[in-house]
Order: C-alpha cells, then structure tokens, then sequence
C-alpha cells in the first residue's frame, strides 16, 4: 500500500498533463501513486498516460466509459486509491519537487485528518498575472487549527479558507468514506465545493501550514482571463453553481443535517449566488446586463439576487463618493451602475422571507446612499462658495461640513485608500507625487492650478482658525488645544459658514497670530534658532534657500534678514487671501522650492529631513509677507488664533455582524485599558475555551488606550475561534465631559463603560457584561440565555456587600438605606456578571442619565451602586456559581460569613462548582500567585501571548512589596491534604463558626499552637 496516492482528473489538456506526470515521477518522497481519470478525453490523453505507465508502475490509469465531468473524475479517481494519504491536482498544474515529502514530514510530526498548505501561483498571460496576487493571497492559508464542526463552519465564512480540493492533504481513509457518498452527478464548475463540504463533514481536525507553496498553480492556461463572457456562458456558470448548491443542500439532508451544516450551506449559498452576480458584473457587456440578469433569475431566488444587487450598490456608491469631487467618469458611471441595480431591484417579487445576507446588504447600501446624497448636496455648496479654505488630511476624519471648509486629500496619488467626499490632489494641473517633501503645499499648488474663487484659505485636519470674537487660552505654542470636532467645537469656534464669511470678508489676508518665539525657544529665540534647534533639519539647507531667495528677488533680502533674525512668527502654513494675492504668492514661492530641490541632495535625508521643502515655505510665508508689509502693499490684514484638535479621528459606530443568524450570537462586553490587556486576553481565553462552539460570541471590548500592538496580537490569537469576533471600539469621546473617578483604588475609570452598552450596541437588545479579573469555566452562552423578561439585568448577590450590612457597627446598612436609598438592602448584587436586558434600560435610561449618576461622589461602589439603586425590583437573580468571588485577605470568615445563613451556604456551596470565578480585591493572581484560585487562572494565562507580561506584573509586585515580618500563624489543625478534610469540610464549611470550634478542638487533641 503506498503512503501517498494522487488524484488527476484528466480532460483535454495531454500536453499539460505530459509535463505534470514527469515532475511527479521526480518527487524526492518515492512512495506515491498517481491515479490519473481519462474523463473520456478526445485528445490524446490516455496516450501520454499508457506512455509514463510503461515507463513508471506508480502510475495508475482509470478510463471513464463516457465523460461525466470532473466531479466524478476526482470521486472515482478518490476511490481507486490505495494511500494511506490523498490528495488531489488539477492536470495542468504542478508539485514543487519535495512537495511530497514535506507535506508528509509535517503530517507525521502532527497528524490531522486535514493538512493545508500554501501555493505558487504562476501566471500564463498579462491578465493572469494582474489576477495573481489576488489569487496567491486567497490561496495561501493563514496558519490555524480546528477541530470537529469548525472546520465546515469556517471553510465558507468571510474569514474562512478556500475549498479547492487540492492543495490539501487527506487521510486516505476519510477521503474515500466521504467521497462514496457523493452523488454522481454532472459537474464541472464548482464541484470543488461539493466535494469538500463532504469531506469536511466527516473531519475531526485541521490544521493550515505558514510558509508552504508547494504547489504550483498554472493560472490562465489554456484560458483567456476577463473575456467578456457570453449568455450561453453565463447561463452555464449560474446553473452550476444552483446545481451544486443543490447537490450540498440534498447532502446535507441525508447526513445529519447538524447546526454545523445547516451553517455552512448556508454561507455556501451566499459564496455561490455572490460568484454568480460577480460574473453578471464584471464580466457581461452592459448591453446584456439585463437579459443575463433574466438568466441568473432563473437558477436564484429573488431574495438572494436583491442581497447582491444591494451589495453592488453599496460598493457603486461608496466609489461614487470617492470620485465625486474629482474630473474624472469614475463617478459619473458608478452612478449609472447604481441607477441600474435600482431598477432591477425594483423588478424583482421581494415578498418572500428576507435572509440575514439580504438584511445585510440592504442596510449597508441604505447608508451608502444616504451618505452619496449628503456628499452630492456638500459639493454643491463647495462648488457655489466664493470663499473656499482647503483642510489639508491624509487621514481620514471628521471635519465641519460646509460650503466654505472643503477637504482635500494631500498624496492622494500614491495613498493606499482614496477618502470619499472630499477633493483630491491628483486631479488635473499638481504635484500630488511631492507630498511627502511639500507636504501641505500639494493642496496649495492644486488650487492654485485648478479653483477658481474669490478667498484662498488653508488650514490642517487637526488646526483650524478659530472665527469666533472670544479669545481663548492658548499653550506655549500659541495653540488653543481642544479635543474633538463636534458639534460643540463648531459653536465654540464659529465654524459655520454665515461666521466664517463674516470674518473673512474685507480682508486681504488673514493668518494665525505672530508669536513671540522666546517664549518657548529660550537660546536664540529667533526663526533662524529655531531652525538651528531642529534636530532633523540641516542647517545648509536653510542658507541654500536664503540665496536661492536673494538671487531670485533680491528686493526681498532685507524681509528676509528681518525675519531671520527677528523674534515673532505665523506658523502652520494657515492663511486665507484674496485671489489676486495668493495667486501672486504662489507664482513667487512654487519656483523658489523648485530651484530648492534642483540644487539640493537629499538622497541620505530622513524621513522629517524630506519635508524640508514644506517647511522652508512656512518661513517664506513670513518672508513673503513681511515684505509687502514693509512696502505697503495697502493689504487690511488680520490675525486669527489656531485651534489644535487632539483627536480630529473619524467616530466609527459598530455595525450588526454579517452573515451569522442572530440566534446563533452571543454579544459579550468587556472593558479594559492598556494595562489590563493581559488580564483581558487571560478571562476572554477562558470562555472561549469552554464556549459552544454551535453559538458565536461577538466579544467586544470597550477601551480608550489600547495600544494598536495589543490589539493585534489579541485578534491573532483568538483567531483560533472561528466561533468568536472580536472587536475593539474606543469610547473616549463619549465619556468627555463627565467627572468619572473611583472611590476605590483597585478600581479604573473602564468599570463605567458598562453604562455605554446600550449606546454603542444599539442593535443588541440583550448583552452580556464581564469584568476583565474573572475566569469562565462554564459556558456564557448558557448565562447568556437567562430569561430576563421585564427586568432590567440579572446578576449574582454580592455576598460581601451582604456579609457588611450585617455588622454590628451598621456603617453599611445605613449607608444602603439612607445613601442609596434602597427598599431592600439585601437585594444588592455584584456588578461584575451582568446579563442586561439594554432594550429595557434604553427604554429607563439614556447613556447621559447613567453616567451623571455614576458622577456622584458620595458613593462607595460608584457605577455598582449605581445600578443596584436604580434597577432594585428589576432583577432576575442568577445562581451564585455564575460570580464566585473569591477569598481575599481572608474576607470568606471575617465577612463573608456575616451574611445571611442561605446566601452564605449559597456561596460556599458555589466554590464547589464554580462556572465564574471573580479575583475580585485587591489580592489577584498577578500580585499573590498563590492566592485563592490562583491555580485555574495561571491555568489559562499561561497559555495566552501575554504571559511574560504577567510574570512581570508578579514579579513587580513581590519586588515593590515592602518586606513585613509575618505575625506567628495557627498551625493547621488538619494538613492541607489530609483525608480527614473530606469529612469535615461539608459539615463545616470554611468560616462557619463550626469550622473553628472543630479547629480548636482538633489543635488541643493534636497538640498543635
């Protein structure tokens, strides 16, 4: 029996298959067999085959007695093998010659059912080769493990793995049960999704390998790429993909038809129908648009073809928006293209059942639309504005939409994205190319070369003017420092049009205020000691432009000595001029910077060094304007102060998840900072180990800070889940404003954004809440699923709250009643497991409300008085193993154990079996690895990418611990280990009062201090 057999359907193409059979026959591992299926070819074929057969008895040769397609090619080739392992090749293509041997190698080292590996794709013509890149990168699996139904539920999702059969390698023994129950049916096209969804039906595990093209896929061969297909084409593509939907769909009926598979068809459906509408798109002359859309009706239903169309909108308009403001047709015909799916849609019988992808896609085209209309009425404004002032980005953020602030694009021409809705640099007369030298001057130079106004004015994406009458402080810079663009900024700084007009209009030039540059640059407070301070800029270059200046305008000298060696200074390269004067400027500043970089080497130069061109014109600025100052120019000039924005970043909303059924989720928030990270990543492996993998969690963390390399190494992590997403979203934004501060050191600011929820998912009507210090044991699915009915959350009782209002001294009770205001004190509960019904506290409570009352000093708890205030009587109680709080500093006997008798026996009996473990306190397993249940969280952090990071957070914690002299302790009067406990620890929990009666007795009797 041989350790490898390989598969080769063979149609049509003898003189490829030649060359593949000679490069098999050369593979470094001997052991194979290559069963070759003549699909009843009518070349010749099964003459190459006979001809290596006589020549090499590893090849196997199976005549089919008529041409069934390549489906049942590869199933009869699949069952005539002997391997222990198969795989599978396209006649055409290619191994690289220990291809064999290394797919091997690996497989015995770790044995799976399926082993992926890469591919190199080789490029037959021009087009195959612009094809590629996008195809090595499909092709080439991410490095992961699954297991059991994963593996089917991934291959077809978003961010699964392609289904091609080859490239893969098979147990021998799976391949051959699977494949015998496929049917024989005609199919060319997609069989390879048939083909694999059985197989990966029947797989337990997979794993995809790094680094690993090993085979060699011949693109475009014997095809030509981006033809314009015909209809009978067409039509043949269209009802073979229905017909291997078809195919999966009886499949699935007649083997199980688990969640698993009930979730991949699904998806496949999706995939096949989106293949289909791709071919109707981009590959039908538009004068057949229609009558193939009639053909594609025919196989589809017209919910999914809806689904598509709303998907093309969505794609059209969005490349309508980023086109819209530039001269080009790209926009004009995506505007077209859009009108067209429009009036499809508006053909189609949309009564039918409505489909999540469908859901989806209307949704996402609905915004697109709304957004193309909003960027359609800002260009006509823009376009009707005499005064324009360009904000100059390369990011893409908010700004003040109106008629006088227009944005624009700077690099545009080399940038990875083109921003929507706004200008362009790249357009007509420019220097886009430039911008990573001028900078800010490439907007300049654009509208110089292409606006036609009355007032120029340029400003940043992160400074504006500041158009309001009200002077503001400014730092040391002459900055007045805000945060963020929003509706309050443009009241504060008057940046609406009617404001703007009236401070600019009956100026000839505006600029920001000359500072007085001693007052940060102590040495040399000068513009030329400025220079000299920059560590990156040189100092010749400096001079190089100076004489460029004299030689050129030598009447400007004496503005330049001025300035050079004067002490104030404009900056930023903001102004607004009239026409007349910006013109003028910048036919006198564009050569200067020209003859610059024609006599200047900058081949060494660093990145800051680069820009130098861009910040010799902030000196020229004020050279240039000196200048005709002194000559009284006549110009009425003004000068308005500059307001930095710190955080001038788009705010992006989260969105429903896409194609996973919203039974199927389970919405999971956390809050965390950047030195929770570890903690974070340590409690979201816990659940996520002992999740459903039938449900899908979407994990999403609310967070300010963390770092972008955090948040990386977080989603490659867990992106062994296929049953997880995880996403971050920053909440900074929402919380300004509100005096948010503990009363509890151990406490962070991240513990209010739970009153977030309701706001930044507003499409969950129930959510899960978890604190980042716990460990999940259970299943949160099954938390998850708690009926809540008319309440407002459910939530463990807070045993230690419980165990305070019944001390003697009564601080707590009185605080509850007379603080809080509750109607039943020992309603209280620990708000660090929370299923929230955020539908029903919507309805209560807006995000605001929350958030003044977690303002409120006077309270211990902050946010969970909070909601133990405003929630008592609406609150399902979960059982106490769903937050086992556990014991710190001892506080299970010295508190705990004051509360009342069932929520105590409640509790102890909780520590048995817990499905949540809280390290909530002070002590937790990162400052006292030997603390209570320490054992089980180091269980799972040990396995995270943060590890080293919490060692450190030990290791700093007994370092920075000042060393005590420990007070002499009880021996114990039963070890540890001792059998006995397993009699006494039932009868007497820990801190009952009968624990340490037996304690007592059992040292007298043991002679024990």
């Amino acid at each position: 029996m041989p350790t490898l057999s390989i598969v080769i359907p063979a149609y049509n193409k003898a003189e490829y298959l030649d060359a593949c059979l000679t490069k098999l026959e050369q593979q470094t591992f001997p052991d194979i067999e290559i069963v070759v299926v003549n699909d009843k070819s009518p070349d010749n074929t099964r003459d190459v085959v006979l001809q290596h057969q006589q020549k090499d008895r590893r090849v196997v040769l199976v005549d089919q007695p008529e041409n069934m397609g390549t489906l049942v090619a590869r199933k009869t080739g699949a069952l005539h093998t002997q391997g222990r392992y198969v795989t599978f090749m396209d006649q055409d293509d290619e191994l690289v010659p220990d291809a064999c041997e290394r797919m091997l190698t690996s497989m015995s080292h770790d044995p799976v059912d399926i082993l992926h590996f890469g591919v190199q794709v080789d490029a037959a013509n021009d087009l195959a080769a612009e094809a590629a890149a996008g195809m090595t990168g499909y092709m080439t699996p991410k490095p992961r493990e699954l297991y059991g139904s994963a593996i089917l539920e991934t291959v077809f999702a978003d961010d699964g793995y392609d289904w091609n059969v080859h490239h893969k390698l098979y147990r021998g023994n799976l391949v051959r049960s699977a494949l015998a129950d496929v049917e024989d049916a005609r199919l060319t096209r997609p069989d390879d999704a048939y083909l694999y969804f059985a197989i990966a039906s029947c797989a337990l595990s997979y794993r995809a390998l790094p680094d690993s093209p090993w085979y060699i896929y011949h693109l475009g061969r014997g095809v030509t790429l981006g033809d314009t297909l015909t209809l009978d084409v067409f039509d043949d593509i269209s009802s073979q993909n229905a017909k291997a939907l078809s195919l999966v769909q009886a499949y699935v009926e007649s083997h199980g038809d688990s969640p698993a598979q009930r979730t991949a068809l699904r998806r496949l459906r999706t995939q096949l129908v989106s293949h289909t509408m791709n071919e109707w798109k981009d590959n039908i002359a538009p004068a057949d648009k229609r009558a193939a859309f009639v053909i594609a009706a025919r196989a589809w239903g017209a919910i999914d073809l809806a689904g598509e169309l709303y998907r093309f909108i969505n794609d059209d308009a969005y490349r309508a928006r980023q086109h819209l403001f530039d001269k080009s047709d790209q926009s004009r015909q995506a505007i077209d293209n859009v009108d067209l799916y429009r009036q499809l849609l508006d053909g189609l019988d949309l009564s039918g059942e409505k489909t999540q992808r469908f859901s989806d896609m209307q949704r996402a085209a609905q915004t697109q639309l709304q957004a193309l209309d909003r960027s359609k009425a800002d260009k006509e404004r823009q376009d009707g504005s005499s005064i324009r002032i360009f904000v100059s980005t390369h990011k893409d953020v908010d700004y003040p939409h109106t008629a006088i602030l227009q944005p624009i694009q700077v690099g545009a021409v080399t940038a990875a994205n083109r921003f929507p809705d706004m200008l362009h640099d790249d357009q007509g007369d420019n220097i886009s190319d430039r911008n990573p030298r001028y900078c800010e001057l490439t907007a300049q130079y654009w509208a110089w070369k292409n606006v036609d106004a009355e007032y120029y004015g340029f400003c940043h994406y992160r400074r504006y003017f500041d158009f309001s009458e009200t002077p503001h402080e400014e730092n040391i810079y002459g900055e007045i420092m805000d945060d963020y663009i929003d509706d309050h900024a443009i009241r504060e700084y008057r940046l609406d049009d009617a404001s703007m007009a009236a401070a600019i209009k009956g100026y000839d030039v505006i600029t920001t205020p000359f500072s007085n540059l001693t007052a940060f640059v102590r040495k040399n407070g000068t513009p030329k000691g400025m220079w000299h301070a920059a560590p990156k800029l040189h100092d010749r270059d400096l001079r190089a432009c100076y004489d460029i200046l004299c030689r050129m305008h030598p009447d400007y000298k004496q503005d330049a000595d001025a300035f050079l060696a004067g002490k104030t200074s404009c900056f930023c390269n903001m102004f607004i001029m009239r026409k007349r004067i910006f013109f003028d400027y910048c036919e006198w500043l564009f050569p200067i910077l020209q003859r610059f970089e024609e006599v200047t080497g900058t081949m060494a130069y660093s990145k800051e060094a680069l820009r130098t061109p861009g910040h010799l014109s902030e000196r020229l600025l004020n050279i240039y304007l000196l200048h005709h100052r002194r000559t009284n120019a006549g110009w009425k000039m003004k000068q308005l102060q500059c307001v930095h924005f710190t955080n001038p970043e788009r705010e992006t909303g989260l969105e429903p998840l896409q194609d996973i059924e919203p039974e199927r989720i389970v919405p999971v928030i956390f809050a965390a900072d950047d030195n929770y990270a570890p903690q974070l990543a340590t409690t979201i492996y816990s659940a996520m180990s002992n999740a459903d993998t039938s449900r899908h969690y979407d994990v999403v963390v609310l967070q300010r800070n963390i770092s972008w390399d955090k948040q990386e190494r977080m989603r490659a992590f867990f992106s062994r889940f296929p049953n997880m997403t995880l996403r971050f979203t920053n909440v900074d934004r929402m919380i300004t404003g509100y005096n948010l501060t503990t009363n509890n050191e151990h406490i962070s600011v991240e513990t209010y954004y739970r009153f977030l929820i309701q706001q930044v998912l507003p499409f969950y009507d129930k959510v899960l809440y978890l604190d980042s210090d716990i460990i999940i044991t259970g299943d949160i699915a099954e938390l998850y699923d708690t009926e809540l009915g008319d309440n407002l959350l459910a939530a463990v009782h807070d045993v230690d709250y419980l165990g305070n209002l019944n001390i003697k001294d009564g601080i707590r009770m009185k605080y509850t009643k007379q603080v809080l205001g509750m109607t039943d004190p020992y309603s209280y509960f620990q708000a660090g497991v929370l299923v929230l019904n955020t539908q029903a506290m919507r309805e209560h409570y807006s995000f605001s409300q929350w958030l003044e009352y977690a303002s409120d000093a006077s309270l211990i708890y902050n946010d969970q008085d909070v909601l133990n205030v405003h929630c008592e009587g609406k609150v399902t109680y979960l059982p106490w193993e769903w937050n086992v709080v556990h014991d710190c500093a001892n506080r299970v006997a010295n508190v705990f154990s004051f509360a009342p008798n069932d929520a105590y026996d409640a509790y102890i009996e909780s520590r048995e079996h817990p499905k949540i473990i809280h390290y909530a306190g002070f002590i937790k397993p990162w400052t006292d690895p030997d603390c209570d249940f320490a054992s089980i969280y180091w269980r799972y952090a040990r396995e995270t990418p943060f590890y080293e990071r919490l060692l450190k957070k030990v290791s700093a914690s007994v370092v920075g611990t000042p060393r005590t002299v420990s007070k002499p302790r009880h021996e114990r009067a039963v070890a540890e280990k001792s059998p006995i406990r397993k009699i006494v620890d039932p009868i007497a929990p820990i801190g009952s009062e009968r624990r340490e009666l037996l304690k007592a007795v059992g040292r007298l009797v043991r002679h024990r201090k």
